[in-house]
């Protein structure tokens, strides 16, 4: 039984879900996925652009399918999947997107990503002990944020499930909770700043119509 569901785990693809808006997608997403795959050992990441952010306002948010098209260029070449999976799925909340994504692909292991300015307000989200409960968490450091994430409720919480990265490298040691706190050069960009500097830029994307990388479903224009 136990060879068996070894030889069953190393079938497994190993997939990392980073969520977020992507306002728009940009290099700095790209080099962290880069950094993510190498040091987990991953064979995909998946980068799931949310259609509304509950914990962000929506005045400045460019149309969905500006945001994916965005996030296909940014990915060209690499293990990166982008996504807008939650709208098909019907969820808001990530602890509801984890929840069916799991049961739609049960091949597949995986593992939450998140940077520390993220885990700062970790408590916050809905159910948040339960996305803890479904998968581990990998944390990537965020210039200015350490000390807001370890003082949070979340990483008091998830303090006492430390793991090494190692641990993901082998596909029998996969469990959760878990926490594996990575070490990042910082990377000045943000969606903030390429906003500012040109804010006319999901125009660039109107009227193009792809498919999504995932679902091979159509996102297109007129999605809001």
């Amino acid at each position: 039984m136990g060879r068996a569901r070894h030889r069953a785990d190393q079938t497994l693809k190993r997939i990392g879900l980073l969520g977020g808006s992507f306002n728009p997608a940009h290099g700095g997403h790209r080099r962290i996925s880069l950094f993510v795959l190498d040091a987990l050992g991953l064979d995909e990441v998946w980068w799931l652009v949310s259609p509304g952010n509950p914990l962000k306002p929506k005045a400045g948010m460019a149309p969905l399918a500006a945001r994916i098209a965005s996030a296909v260029r940014q990915a060209k070449g690499a293990r990166i999947r982008p996504t807008a999976i939650e709208r098909e799925l019907g969820t808001r909340y990530t602890v509801d997107t984890l929840a069916k994504l799991t049961r739609r692909y049960p091949k597949h292991r995986f593992v939450w990503l998140m940077g520390s300015d993220n885990l700062a307000q970790f408590h916050r989200w809905k159910d948040w002990r339960s996305i803890a409960r479904a998968m581990p968490i990998a944390v990537i450091a965020r210039p200015g944020y350490d000390g807001a994430a370890c003082a949070s409720p979340a990483r008091a919480w998830l303090g006492r499930y430390r793991r090494s990265a190692a641990m993901l490298s082998h596909r029998t040691g996969w469990s959760a909770p878990a926490l594996i706190e990575l070490r990042f050069d910082p990377d000045p960009r943000s969606a903030t700043a390429i906003r500012r500097a040109d804010p006319d830029w999901a125009a660039r994307f109107a009227g193009k119509v792809l498919r999504d990388p995932l679902t091979h479903h159509p996102v297109g224009s007129d999605i809001p």
